[in-house]
């Protein structure tokens, strides 16, 4: 059956439009409220569970699952109504519109909503050279784009550089700041996860975002990631710039806890910090498959809020 799609606007109209649709879009649930005075009172979970696409890497890439069917599974075989994608697995459609329009339809179809996109493999946002900077920097405008253009709030980025503590911080925070300027023309955030390198030093990376001190740049807390690092202390030393948590999870015990991870603790500093936002399941365990693992996860975030409810 042939679906019409509505045309696109045309790049310079989207870019020019972006920021104003974003504020209005800000605005409907205040008057949403204001109309209906009821609805104010309406209790909300203390956070909303979404599902990072790289629960599923190893179904994705061996074809079992195709991209543009994610958010149909996340809905239909896992009770979850939002998702964060990740680009490696449509790395060739950030500029194709009409894939793009696809996917958001296929999530729109299932109520689902789209979080952000996750994005690697574009070059260092912090590397040293200033070419390859704001070539690196450019290298993300499409999928700021298509961000957008699926709904989400943010994109995900690595803060990836060379050189000393403070080198790479302003180094990080020259890429990570361009970056935001392009984004906030649409209205969009530029998220950073610990991933890596001095990223998943929570002192470090807390002082990135200091130095870019841009409202639209923010962090990704991931409570994996942290290697040597104290991952509570990380998690609350980023929590401040939270726009997204990932709560990633490895093994469960008889009991359904999280082996490596105290989530109760761990959810205790991200209510704390005042966030009840997205928490995105990102199951990467090798002992139970990949729906099991998933499952598991949420069964755990659920126990977790209904406890501190």
């Amino acid at each position: 059956m042939n679906t019409a799609i509505t045309p696109l606007p045309s790049r310079r109209t989207f870019l020019a439009t972006g920021a104003s649709a974003a504020a209005a879009f800000t605005l409907a649930p205040l008057r949403a409220i204001a109309a209906d005075p009821a609805s104010a009172t309406a209790k909300e979970p203390l956070y909303k569970i979404s599902l990072a696409q790289w629960s599923l890497h190893n179904t994705l890439f061996s074809g079992k699952l195709d991209n543009l069917d994610f958010p149909r599974a996340a809905k239909q075989q896992f009770g979850i109504e939002a998702v964060e994608y990740v680009n490696q697995f449509f790395k060739d459609k950030a500029r194709d519109e009409d894939y793009i329009a696809e996917l958001a339809k296929r999530a729109a179809d299932e109520g689902v909503t789209n979080v952000l996109i996750m994005c690697d493999g574009l070059g260092e946002l912090g590397a040293p050279d200033d070419k390859a900077r704001t070539q690196a920097v450019e290298n993300h405008y499409p999928w700021v784009e298509a961000a957008k253009r699926l709904g989400c709030h943010s994109i995900r980025v690595n803060a990836a550089s060379k050189g000393s503590f403070e080198e790479q911080q302003k180094l990080a925070a020259d890429g990570l700041a361009r970056l935001s300027e392009y984004a906030a023309q649409l209205g969009m955030n530029v998220i950073v996860e610990n991933h890596g390198g001095l990223s998943s030093n929570g002192e470090w990376l807390a002082g990135v975002m200091k130095l870019v001190g841009k409202p639209n740049c923010g962090t990704l807390p991931d409570f994996g990631n942290f290697y040597d690092y104290d991952r509570y202390r990380g998690v609350e030393e980023l929590m401040p710039f939270a726009k997204g948590v990932s709560a990633k999870s490895h093994e469960f015990d008889a009991d359904g806890n999280e082996v490596r991870t105290d989530y109760r603790k761990m959810m205790k500093i991200v209510l704390e910090a005042g966030y009840h936002g997205w928490v995105g399941i990102e199951y990467e365990g090798k002992e139970l498959p990949e729906p099991e693992g998933i499952l598991a996860t949420k069964k755990l975030l659920e126990k977790i809020c209904d406890e501190q409810a």
